[in-house]
């Protein structure tokens, strides 16, 4: 598969300090890739410096083999963006501005405007001043501003922000479509790891302002996928009976009522064995590693937030 967008050893200071140190990155042709990370980790940062709207301190981004340099117009063309809150001329209508986009971007295509608006459901509302939109509908209007003009790689920045949970699904059935029948490469950052692990193909963790981990979701399933979980307010001897009763050594207590138990050892063995000990459970069941616990683990116990 053909690799998009390649990064080497991307950095940026800002007044001395690096908010981005040595991001190597490689998105492939067609897949769409999750971008992960706590806030202030740098992952808008990143996206800025891909759609050239931040100047890097130091590295090299390669968009289709060709190195970005300050007048790389037509391989910008090529993409499609939003970067943190889109914005509009609030007074024009959601067409206007869409057909204002196009004459900048010297993009001439009425049919293309169409399909956006449809793609997005806006076509009940496109004559509407944007003003009167809900941040969600601003939403939706950025991403069919975003795609109008075909690109080869969209770059999104939080773009299920606003959305209810029916317009979250939507759009995730738009970002399969994109990806799947478009064949467009979808770079996606978000703090909705459900969301993520629902459509990526590859995700990239970045803390502190370094890529920690890049890694296809396929890899991520086929780890260590089944635990069992147990919560208890007595975690202290439910861990002695793990050990002395059942010899049990992959485990991790997650906080003072969870532990989830790795090695393989049957429910009800495990179900007696508490129970005849005097622990109390308040539930134990058997569940899948998500994308979630994956973050989890890799930030040290730290959530995304």
């Amino acid at each position: 598969m053909t690799t998009i967008l390649r990064t080497w050893d991307l950095t940026k200071e800002y007044q001395g300090k690096e908010a981005v140190s040595g991001v190597n990155m490689s998105i492939k042709q067609g897949e769409i890739y999750g971008f992960l990370g706590p806030n202030g980790a740098g992952k808008t940062t990143v996206m800025k410096m891909i759609t050239n709207l931040v100047k890097p301190t130091a590295g090299n981004i390669e968009f289709f083999g060709e190195s970005m340099t300050d007048h790389s117009y037509e391989m910008l063309k090529r993409m499609g963006c939003i970067i943190e809150y889109p914005v509009f001329y609030d007074k024009l209508t959601a067409r206007e501005n869409l057909q204002l986009h196009g004459e900048y971007m010297g993009y001439y295509d009425a049919k293309a405007m169409e399909e956006a608006l449809e793609l997005v459901k806006l076509r009940g509302v496109d004559k509407k001043p944007v003003k009167q939109f809900s941040l969600g509908m601003k939403q939706r209007l950025g991403i069919a501003r975003a795609v109008m003009t075909k690109p080869e790689l969209l770059i999104l920045d939080e773009p299920i922000n606003g959305l209810d949970p029916i317009g979250i699904k939507e759009l995730r059935e738009v970002f399969r479509m994109l990806s799947r029948e478009y064949g467009m490469t979808l770079l996606i950052s978000s703090h909705i790891l459900g969301e993520i692990e629902q459509v990526a193909d590859t995700i990239g963790v970045i803390r502190d302002g370094i890529l920690v981990e890049e890694v296809a979701m396929d890899m991520i399933r086929s780890q260590n996928t089944q635990y069992i979980e147990l919560i208890t307010g007595a975690s202290s001897k439910a861990v002695y009976v793990l050990e002395h009763k059942l010899g049990l050594t992959n485990f991790k207590v997650l906080d003072p009522r969870t532990i989830r138990i790795y090695d393989a050892v049957q429910q009800l063995e495990l179900n007696k064995a508490l129970i005849e000990a005097g622990v109390e459970l308040d539930s134990l069941s058997k569940k899948n590693l998500s994308l979630e616990d994956h973050f989890v683990e890799l930030m040290g116990g730290e959530g995304i937030a």
